[in-house]
């Protein structure tokens, strides 16, 4: 086989690895775009329409549902976020609560509320205390950091701010908050 030879089956090679190449991304971008595209990434970006801080993938929405089914039916229903994950599991796992006694959830719809809570939860800080009122919550304070809060604050005292928090939208505020801002 002479010099030449070789090198155009070397060059033949070349090409159709780089043929192959740009199939292979042409593909992968392909698909990703028609993936975000059926779990409907578009919608993902919050709006005022949106109650929650986070938009809940398809996963976490039955958990959110179970949640807002078993918990609004007494008080208004807090976005996860604005309690510790640590909060969240003592409430689940306690019949006493807040002074009254309930029935706790049981499985499997416990383990769907817990998924979605503990997801949108955020961690306990190393040397914060576990708050189990909301008003002792680090980043409930951290969210509301000029208003002046009702004593006691009362979970269903959410409403004079937020009119819309009974609906489970917390960003919906009255207009002399919404000016504020």
């Amino acid at each position: 086989m002479t010099n030449l030879t070789k090198y155009r089956k070397h060059r033949q090679l070349q090409r159709k690895s780089l043929g192959l190449l740009l199939v292979a991304i042409t593909w992968s971008l392909a698909m990703g775009w028609l993936i975000s595209f059926a779990t409907n990434a578009q919608g993902a970006t919050p709006t005022s329409e949106i109650g929650t801080v986070d938009v809940v993938p398809a996963q976490y929405q039955l958990g959110q549902e179970l949640y807002l089914e078993n918990c609004s039916s007494c008080h208004i229903a807090l976005p996860p976020q604005v309690l510790p994950t640590q909060t969240w599991k003592n409430i689940l796992q306690d019949s006493q609560h807040y002074g009254g006694q309930i029935q706790p959830l049981v499985d499997p719809p416990r383990l769907l509320v817990w998924r979605y809570l503990s997801t949108f939860s955020r961690p306990i800080l190393e040397d914060e205390q576990i708050p189990y009122r909301v008003n002792s919550s680090r980043f409930f304070k951290a969210l509301h950091p000029q208003v002046k809060l009702p004593r006691p604050v009362e979970i269903n005292s959410c409403v004079s701010c937020h009119p819309s928090a009974n609906e489970y939208n917390f960003r919906r505020l009255t207009p002399e908050w919404e000016n504020s801002n």
